[in-house]
């Protein structure tokens, strides 16, 4: 992992925006900009933006390219089990992707019961619940103790400023969210790569306990897994050699602490009402170090630092040049 020393000449190396000249139909979302091409293909960009609280925080080096470069690994590493939106990696910020309609429904299995927000099995099991989802856990459970079998817990996939909505299996057909065939081939494709996941990730010493997919179709009515996979912000991981003592112990598993900016920021404010106070150097170099470290050991790759005079804008524009042309014609690939 690279030291925060090693990172201080990249305080200032962040992509915060991507507005590209020439790229059309640009869609700006919390961390990624999009761009849609005529001919169907999607531009995805992925940011250093981080936001929470219903607002942005910071940007954080490299957060971006990590998550697109980890999702790279999970998509070229399960792309026998389903296909996805990929059609190529033109630079590390960027993936370019099929155009989907997405699924309504958003996809989380767990293995473990766990989690914080008031979705999250442990928070219901917590208040009393045992039937959530459409499953039944039994008494006496533990919190982040493995489940018997891993679950879907599906959501309503919720616009923004929204929140998700627990959903059973029972409702989304009732609802008419997905059709019994969909709702097969999703659950059946979202405990497949949860199984491979779980299976790569003990290889790497780590636990994976719980991840969310979101999945679309293609104009031919075929379903497809979109969005990333199996990244550090859309999946729980534990390092599994701490795991049998701490749970013993009633701790909360070792984990890559995601969440490194909002906890800073929830401990000096209330978030929701209060300024934003300055977030120190230090501690957006910490995050960007444990965005690495979470990149290196998922995917056993090392982390090679760029040139710190680079822009990153800058190589991006340069490595879309053919899009940009694409985006400007409505030449086809």
């Amino acid at each position: 992992m690279k030291a925060i020393a090693s990172l201080a000449h990249y305080a200032h190396h962040v992509l915060d925006d991507a507005e590209i000249a020439g790229l059309p139909n640009r869609y700006r979302g919390k961390v990624r900009d999009n761009y849609d091409l005529p001919d169907g293909r999607r531009i995805l960009i992925a940011t250093d933006r981080i936001s929470a609280f219903d607002r942005p925080l910071a940007a954080i080096p490299f957060k971006g390219q990590v998550l697109t470069q980890t999702a790279r690994f999970w998509f070229e590493r399960t792309a026998d089990l389903c296909p996805n939106h990929v059609l190529d990696y033109p630079d590390p910020n960027v993936v370019v992707g099929r155009r989907l309609a997405i699924l309504p429904v958003e996809i989380v299995v767990r293995g473990y019961l766990a989690g914080t927000t008031s979705t999250s099995i442990l928070t219901r099991y917590q208040r009393g619940e045992r039937a959530m989802y459409g499953h039944r856990l039994p008494d006496g459970l533990r919190p982040n103790e493995r489940l018997a079998e891993p679950i879907i817990t599906p959501t309503t996939k919720a616009a923004d400023g929204a929140h998700d909505e627990p959903l059973t299996a029972a409702a989304i057909l009732e609802q008419g969210l997905l059709t019994a065939a969909q709702w097969r081939t999703v659950s059946e494709a979202a405990l497949a790569l949860f199984a491979r996941g779980q299976a790569l990730a003990a290889e790497r010493g780590l636990i994976l306990a719980d991840t969310k997919y979101e999945f679309g179709t293609d104009p031919e009515g075929r379903i497809v897994l979109a969005d990333e996979v199996h990244t550090p912000d859309s999946s729980r991981y534990w390092f599994a050699a701490s795991y049998p003592e701490r749970f013993a112990a009633g701790a909360a598993p070792e984990s890559f602490d995601k969440d490194y900016i909002r906890s800073w920021v929830a401990a000096r404010c209330d978030p929701y009402r209060d300024p934003i106070p300055e977030i120190p150097r230090a501690v957006v170099l910490e995050a960007a170090a444990v965005y690495i470290r979470a990149y290196e050991t998922i995917t056993g790759e090392t982390f090679v630092l760029p040139d710190p005079a680079e822009r990153p804008l800058d190589r991006i524009r340069d490595n879309l040049a053919r899009y940009l042309r694409d985006g400007a014609t409505g030449g086809a690939r």
